[in-house]
C-alpha cells in the first residue's frame, strides 16, 4: 500500500533484435482469444490462422481456432488422473482454459474464472490481487486479472512450441491486441502479463485498428477503389466484455494516395455481450421466480443459458418461442426444477430496444443510475448503445476538418466497419446501422455509410495483429495512430488547480516531449503530480494551460516519488524537469531530471490510488477547510516540543488538554490537514516517546489520532508506510498502556495499511485469541497464550482485528466463529460490546474501506446475526452488528435471504433501534456521518466522509 517510489536510473534506448522468422497477432478477448501468423521466410506465405490444441473434454484434445478466455480449476478427484494433461504437459494438470472450461464451468461456476479481460480494466479493484473468481468456492485458489490473462497467453506460447519446437513463441515478434480505451494502467498491466507468460518481444494495438488492418489486408489490391481522401472510417467493436469505438480519416498524401489516420477513439465502456446475457437473465428471473431472487448457484447457471438463447433468438432462423430449464440443485431444494417459455419478441424488446434503442442523435446517456454490479464489474450506466455512441459522434466533431463537418454537429461515417461478437447477430448489426442511417439522413433521404465487410468477426483482430507486424517491417499500408487522447499534469495557483498539457494526442510512437517547467522536488518528502487525460480536447499543445473541465478532462491516478537522500534531517530541494515519452509499444514513460544533473528517476502511476477498492472509498472536504493562522501551529508546535524534545519540559498526561488551549479549539475541531501537520511534527520527535512509558502511551495516542483512518488525504499512503517502518508494531516499554495505545493506533489507521502489514499485526492477536477460545470453551491448555491478554487488550485487540478489512474470508471467519462462541461467557462481559462491533465489522454487508472479494460469505453472517439477536441480553453495540450484517445492498452474492432480512429488521424494532437502520436492512441506503463514526469506532476527521 506504500506509493510507488521512484527509481534512479538511465533512460533505457531501444535496443535493436533481428527480425523473427513469424510475425503472431493475438486476440486477447474477454470471451475468445485467437492466434494468427506469418511465416516471413516463405515466399508468398499468407496469414494463417493457429489452431490451438485445448481440452474439450476429460481426456479429449482437440486443436481449435479459438481459445475461450476461461479458466477453470477442478477439485481435488474430481476427474480422474490425467485427464485434463495437455499434449506438452509432463505431469497431470489440475486446471483447464479454453472450450472445457468454459462449457463445464456452467454448471460449476464457482470454480470457472471468465471476463478477466474486463478486470484488467477494472480501476476499483486491485488487479494484481487475488480476487477471481470473484465469488469462489472456498477451496478454489484465487488469481489475480493479471495471473489469469497470462495464464491464457502461456497456453498459447506452449501450445506454439509444442508445434514449432525450432521456433519458440518467446522468440517471436508478436503484436498484441487491447481495447482503444485501456487505461494507462491496463496496457501496463497487459504486457505484465505477457511478461510472465514468457512473451518479451511484444507490441501492442488497439483492436479497432487491428480490425482495419484486417480489411485492408483481405483488400489488399483494391481498398483505395472503396475508400478516398476526406472520408471517414467508423470501427464499431463490440465484443462481450467492452464497446470501443474508434474514427479514422481517410487523407490526401504523396502521388494523391490515400493515407489513414486514427484520429479518434471513445471512453471505457464495460459494454457488450456479456450485459445482453445479464439482462436477459434478469427479464427471465422475474418469469422463473417471481416472489424471490434465484439463489447464486441457479442465477450463474441462467446468465450461462440465456447466452445461449440470446445467440438462437439474435440469429438467423430464430424460433418463435422456446422453454427455458433450471435443473433442481440438491436433493432437498423446495420447488424442484423451474421452467418458463420465452418468445422472439420478448428477447428482442429486453435486447434490441434496450441495448440499441432507436434514439436521437442528441440524447445523452445517463451517467447517475448504476448498471448491473452482479459480479463486481462496474458495467457502464446506460446499457444504450446506441447513446454511447451518438455521444461520441457529437464529443469528436473537431477532428473533422472545418470545411467537411456535418451540420448536425457530429462526425457523420461514410464507412462503417462492424467487429466483435456482438455483430455475429444480423438483427444487432442492422439495427445499429438503421440507427445510424437515420441520424444523417434527414438532409439526403438516400444517403446511408457503406459498410465495409467483415466475415470472420472472430478472427479480424488477430489477422489484423500479424498485418500490422508486416508494416512495422516496411509492408503494407501503415494507419497513423498518435496518442488519441491528451495527457495534462495539474499545476496548481492561488489555491486552484489547472491543467497543462504533457502528452498531446498528436504525439507519436517513440516522440518525447519535454516541458519548459521546472518543479521543486523536496528530498524525503512525497511529492505529487496529479495526472489528467482527455479524449475530447485533442489540439491542445504542450506546455498549454487549460481550466479542468470534469466533463472534458478526467482524473488518473496520480504520479508520486520520494527522493531520498543519505540522512532524514537534510532539507533540500532539487530542481526538476519533467520529460514524457510515448513508446514504440504503447505505453507511456515519465522522467524526472534534476536540472544541471544527470540524475534522472523514471516516474510510475500510483496504481493504489487507482485500484484500492471497488467503489469511491471517500470523500475529503479539507479543501474548504481553509488554512490554519501559522501563529497557533508554531505555539502547537512548541507543546509538541516541550513533550517530546531533547530539553521537554512539560509532563505528557495533559498533552491533549495543552494542545488544545494552544490551538484555542477542541481536538475534534483540528483541521485534517492540521492533524497531517502534526502526524509530521510527531515523526521527528518520535525518539521522545522511549523518555518514559507516559510518554510512549501519549505519543501513540496522538500519532494515530492525526493520522486517523489512514486514507483521505493525498499521500496518507506514503504517511502510513512510514509510520510502518518506525513503529513495525513493536513498543519500548513494557508496559501494559503502551501495548493497548499501539493496538489502538493501528486499528485508527488500519485503512492506510497493506494486506501484508495487516497480516502481520493480526498474527499473534489470532495465537491469543486461539488460545483464549480453547481455554474458556473446552477447559484445555494455552493459558500461557492467553495470559498475553489483559481484559482491556482483548477489546482492543478484537476492536483491531475487526478493523483489517484487507485481512481473506478465511482469516475473518475464524476470528468471528471464535468471538460467536465466547459472546455469552460471563467472564467476558465487559468486553461482550467489543466483540459484538467486531462481529459486525467481520460480517458486513458493505466494507468501510476494504474489497468486496473479502467479504465472509452470506450463509456465515447469517449464522452470526442468529447467535446474535438470540443472546439473553443485548447492547447497542449487538444493534449495530445486526445492522451491518444483514444490510441490504441488492448484491445476491452479499444480500442475506430476504427472510432472514426480514427477521433482522423486525429484531431491531423490537430492540428500539434507529428507524434509518432498520430501513437499510429492508432497503438499502447510506450511513449518515454519525453512524459512520460508530462503524469506525470513534469520531472521523473533520470534513471526511466514507461513501458506499
Amino acid at each position: 500500500m506504500s506509493i510507488v517510489k521512484a527509481t534512479s536510473a538511465q533512460r533505457p534506448g531501444d535496443e535493436e533484435e533481428l527480425p523473427s522468422r513469424y510475425l503472431v497477432g493475438i486476440d486477447l478477448g474477454t470471451t475468445n482469444s485467437a492466434v494468427t501468423f506469418l511465416d516471413t521466410q516463405t515466399e508468398g506465405a499468407k496469414i494463417e490462422t493457429f489452431a490451438v490444441p485445448q481440452v474439450i473434454a476429460p481426456g479429449q484434445i482437440e486443436a481449435r481456432t479459438t481459445l475461450p478466455s476461461f479458466h477453470y480449476q477442478a477439485a481435488q478427484g474430481e476427474f480422474a488422473q490425467d485427464a485434463l494433461r495437455l499434449p506438452w504437459s509432463k505431469s497431470d494438470e489440475t486446471t483447464a482454459v479454453g472450450s472445457f472450461a468454459r462449457d463445464h464451468g456452467t454448471s460449476v461456476p464457482g470454480r470457472m474464472i471468465n471476463s478477466a479481460k474486463s478486470w484488467l480494466s477494472h480501476s476499483g479493484v486491485d488487479r494484481t490481487a487475488a480476487l477471481l473468481p470473484w465469488h469462489g468456492t472456498a477451496d478454489v485458489e484465487k488469481l489475480s486479472p493479471v495471473e489469469v490473462s497470462s495464464r491464457y497467453l502461456q497456453h498459447v506460447r506452449r501450445a506454439w512450441n509444442h508445434r514449432f519446437k525450432s521456433e519458440p513463441l518467446e522468440e517471436q515478434d508478436i503484436v498484441l491486441t487491447l481495447p482503444a480505451s485501456f487505461d494507462e494502467i491496463a496496457r501496463e498491466l497487459t504486457v505484465e502479463a505477457a511478461r510472465q507468460a514468457g512473451l518479451n518481444r511484444v507490441v501492442l494495438i488497439e483492436e479497432p485498428q487491428a480490425a482495419f488492418y484486417d480489411w485492408l489486408a483481405k483488400h489488399a489490391d483494391s481498398w483505395q477503389q472503396h475508400v478516398t481522401p476526406g472520408q471517414t472510417i467508423l470501427v464499431c467493436d463490440i465484443g462481450g466484455g467492452t464497446s470501443d469505438f474508434t474514427l479514422i480519416r481517410a487523407r490526401a498524401g504523396e502521388e494523391n494516395l490515400v493515407q489513414f489516420h486514427r484520429v479518434a477513439v471513445g471512453e471505457h465502456l464495460i459494454l457488450g455481450g456479456d450485459n445482453l446475457d445479464l439482462a436477459l437473465a434478469h427479464h427471465l428471473e422475474q418469469k422463473l421466480s417471481p416472489k424471490d431472487k434465484l439463489p447464486a448457484d441457479r442465477w450463474s447457471i441462467l446468465v450461462r443459458r440465456c447466452r445461449q438463447i440470446k445467440e438462437a433468438f439474435l440469429g438467423p432462423d430464430a424460433p418463435e418461442s422456446q422453454t427455458i430449464s433450471l435443473p433442481a440443485l440438491g436433493s432437498k431444494l423446495i420447488g424442484g426444477a423451474l421452467q418458463c417459455e420465452v418468445t422472439r419478441a420478448e428477447v428482442h424488446q429486453v435486447l434490441v430496444e434496450g441495448f440499441l434503442p432507436d434514439c436521437e442523435l442528441t440524447d445523452v446517456p445517463d451517467t447517475r443510475t448504476s448498471g448491473f454490479q452482479e459480479f463486481g464489474l462496474p458495467y457502464a450506466p446506460d446499457a444504450a448503445i446506441t447513446r454511447w455512441l451518438a455521444h461520441f459522434l457529437r464529443t469528436h466533431n473537431e477532428v473533422i476538418e472545418e470545411e467537411n463537418r456535418h451540420a448536425s454537429g457530429a462526425v457523420r461515417p461514410d464507412l462503417v466497419l462492424f467487429n466483435g461478437g456482438f455483430f455475429e447477430s444480423p438483427v444487432l448489426k442492422q439495427r445499429l446501422l438503421d440507427v445510424l442511417t437515420r441520424w444523417f439522413a434527414k438532409d439526403d433521404a438516400n444517403w446511408q455509410p457503406v459498410l465495409l465487410e467483415n466475415h470472420h468477426l472472430d478472427l479480424a483482430v488477430s489477422r489484423g495483429a500479424t498485418y500490422y507486424g508486416q508494416v512495422r517491417r516496411g509492408t503494407g499500408v501503415k494507419i497513423t495512430a498518435n496518442l488519441a487522447r491528451t495527457y495534462y499534469i495539474g499545476i496548481g495557483s492561488d489555491g486552484s488547480l489547472d491543467a497543462m498539457c504533457l502528452l498531446p494526442a498528436t504525439t507519436e510512437p517513440g516522440q518525447e516531449i519535454d516541458l519548459d517547467l521546472t518543479f521543486q522536488l523536496r528530498v524525503s518528502e512525497p511529492v505529487e503530480f496529479p495526472l489528467f487525460i482527455s479524449s475530447t480536447r485533442l489540439i491542445d499543445e504542450p506546455g498549454q494551460l487549460v481550466p479542468i473541465d470534469p466533463q472534458q478532462i478526467k482524473a488518473l491516478p496520480p504520479i508520486r516519488t520520494v527522493l531520498r537522500a543519505r540522512r532524514r534531517a537534510e532539507a533540500e530541494t532539487i530542481p526538476v524537469h519533467l520529460h514524457a515519452k510515448l513508446t514504440e509499444i504503447g505505453t507511456i514513460e515519465l522522467w524526472c531530471a534534476q536540472v544541471d544533473s544527470d540524475r534522472t528517476w523514471r516516474l510510475q502511476f500510483d496504481i493504489r490510488s487507482a485500484t484500492q477498492t471497488d467503489v469511491a472509498a471517500h470523500q475529503s472536504a479539507k479543501e474548504a477547510e481553509g488554512m490554519l493562522d501559522e501563529s497557533l501551529w508554531n505555539d502547537a508546535a512548541q507543546v509538541l516540543n516541550e513533550t517530546f524534545g531533547n530539553e521537554a519540559t512539560r509532563k505528557p498526561q495533559p498533552l491533549i488538554k495543552d494542545l488544545d488551549a494552544a490551538l484555542g479549539m477542541g481536538r475534534d475541531e483540528w483541521p485534517t490537514s492540521l492533524l497531517r501537520r502534526m502526524w509530521e511534527h510527531l515523526m521527528d520527535l518520535e525518539s521522545g516517546r522511549g523518555k518514559s512509558p507516559t510518554h510512549e502511551s501519549r505519543w501513540l495516542n496522538l500519532t494515530g489520532y492525526c493520522l486517523r483512518p489512514g486514507y483521505g488525504l493525498a499521500l496518507d499512503d506514503w504517511r502510513v508506510s512510514e509510520t510502518w517502518k518506525l513503529l513495525q508494531g513493536k513498543v519500548l516499554h513494557n508496559d501494559d498502556n503502551c501495548r493497548n495505545q499501539s493496538l489502538i493506533l493501528w486499528r485508527r489507521i488500519a485503512g492506510g495499511l497493506n494486506r501484508g502489514q495487516q497480516l502481520a499485526i493480526a498474527e499473534p492477536l489470532l495465537v491469543a485469541t486461539r488460545a483464549m477460545h480453547k481455554r474458556m470453551t473446552s477447559g484445555g491448555g494455552g493459558t500461557t497464550a492467553a495470559a498475553t491478554f489483559t481484559p482491556q487488550q482483548a477489546i482492543e485487540a478484537w476492536r483491531l482485528l475487526g478493523s483489517l478489512e484487507l485481512l481473506g474470508a478465511q482469516e475473518k471467519t475464524e476470528i468471528g466463529r471464535m468471538l460467536v462462541d465466547l459472546l455469552g461467557k460471563k467472564k467476558l462481559e465487559p468486553a461482550r460490546g467489543a466483540m459484538a462491533w467486531t462481529i459486525g465489522r467481520l460480517g458486513t454487508r458493505t466494507p468501510v474501506y476494504g474489497p468486496l472479494n473479502t467479504l465472509v460469505p452470506k450463509e456465515i453472517a447469517a449464522q452470526w446475526l442468529k447467535a446474535i439477536t438470540t443472546q439473553k441480553t443485548t447492547d447497542r453495540a449487538d444493534l449495530l452488528a445486526v445492522m451491518q450484517l444483514a444490510r441490504r445492498t441488492d448484491d445476491r452474492y452479499r444480500d442475506l435471504a430476504e427472510g432472514a432480512r426480514d427477521e433482522a429488521a423486525a429484531w431491531l424494532e423490537k430492540q428500539k433501534a434507529t428507524e434509518h437502520w432498520v430501513r437499510i436492512v429492508r432497503e438499502g441506503g447510506q450511513l449518515d456521518e454519525e453512524e459512520q463514526s460508530q462503524i469506525f469506532g470513534e469520531s472521523l476527521p473533520t470534513g471526511l466522509t466514507l461513501v458506499r
